[in-house]
């Protein structure tokens, strides 16, 4: 594995930010690479910190880009393949799920670190309807904050930040939903104090 590992960073490496995207293309999308891009990140911005937000940006969108693959595929067809693959009752929970909590639904298993089953959501996101804006905005949002939170460990913490995040990463992601989560309320507050003086 540790073999594999340094394979992927010698190619990412070799191309800096265009392979941080592809790698987490490729991971959010057909392949599975646990942790390879969490990895990739710190190993690069330890190596150069004032890059980081640039590190960063691509892990995000190439995250953004291979959800929406996913998410794309479900949307046109995916309940048969989700429903053929989950127990009876699971996928109706899971749709539950998106339909008593919104976006949060899928921002939190975007933010927690593996095992979280994170692809299951992108799939069920797919099936519920969820709009291509709000998917992409929510993956943007959860992942972004992901990957900065993982740039700046690695910057005070080096090598170290990925063993804070697997042991601290629920507690560090369920915070940031709590953040997201007040600041939405906040900003659907004034909208609706604007709109009742006007």
């Amino acid at each position: 594995m540790k073999s594999f590992i340094n394979w992927i960073y010698g190619f990412a490496a070799a191309i800096g930010g265009p392979g941080i995207f592809a790698i987490a293309f490729l991971d959010s999308s057909f392949v599975s690479l646990p942790q390879i891009n969490d990895i990739l990140v710190v190993l690069m911005v330890t190596r150069n910190k004032a890059w980081m937000p640039y590190y960063a940006l691509m892990a995000t969108l190439g995250s953004i880009a291979g959800c929406y693959v996913i998410y794309y595929l479900a949307e046109k067809g995916g309940e048969a393949f989700v429903r053929k693959r989950l127990r009876p009752g699971h996928t109706e929970r899971a749709l539950g799920l998106y339909k008593r909590h919104g976006l949060l639904a899928l921002m939190i298993p975007a933010l927690l670190p593996p095992p979280a089953p994170f692809k299951l959501f992108v799939l069920l996101a797919g099936v519920a309807g969820v709009p291509p804006v709000k998917f992409v905005t929510a993956i943007g949002v959860a992942r972004g904050a992901r990957y900065l939170i993982l740039g700046l460990l690695a910057i005070w913490y080096g090598d170290l930040a990925l063993e804070y995040m697997r042991t601290h990463g629920r507690v560090v992601a369920l915070s940031l939903v709590g953040v997201i989560a007040a600041a939405a309320v906040g900003w659907w507050l004034i909208n609706r104090r604007r709109q009742a003086a006007s």
